[in-house]
C-alpha cells in the first residue's frame, strides 16, 4: 500500500485527484504545518445490503404477532394522544396541571462596577 504526505493546501486545490487517489488504495496524510492531521483513504468495506432487523446472528429471534400491523382502535388512540394516568407528563383533557416556579438565580459580584468608562 502506498502512502503519502501532502500540505492541507494543496489537498484543497487538488482533492478530486487525491480522492482518486485514496479509491485506487493508496493512504494520504494530510499535515497542516508539517504535522499530520487527518488521513484520507477508501473506504473499506461499503454495505451493499441492506442490515437486517433483528437481533444479532446467533441471538435468540423474536416473533410479531400479526396484530401488531393492525389499526389501532379509537380508544387506543385517544389514550396515545390524551396520555395515560401512570404518565406524568401527560394529564387528560381539561386537568390542570401545578403551576411551576422558577427559582432566582444567584448573583454573584465580581468586583466590577458595571459603569462603562467615560
Amino acid at each position: 500500500m502506498v502512502m503519502s504526505t501532502v500540505n492541507i493546501f494543496e489537498v484543497k486545490a487538488k482533492l478530486s485527484e487525491y480522492i482518486e487517489r485514496a479509491a485506487r488504495g493508496e493512504r494520504i496524510v494530510i499535515c497542516r504545518h508539517n504535522k499530520p492531521v487527518a488521513e484520507l483513504r477508501a473506504v473499506e468495506h461499503a454495505r451493499t445490503e441492506p442490515r437486517p432487523i433483528g437481533p444479532l446472528p446467533g441471538e435468540p429471534t423474536f416473533d410479531v404477532a400479526p396484530s401488531f400491523f393492525e389499526p389501532l382502535s379509537d380508544e387506543e388512540l385517544d389514550l396515545w394522544e390524551r396520555g395515560t394516568a401512570g404518565d406524568p407528563l401527560s394529564a387528560p383533557a381539561g386537568a390542570q396541571r401545578a403551576p411551576r416556579v422558577a427559582e432566582k438565580k444567584a448573583r454573584y459580584r465580581t468586583g466590577r462596577t458595571g459603569r462603562r468608562r467615560s
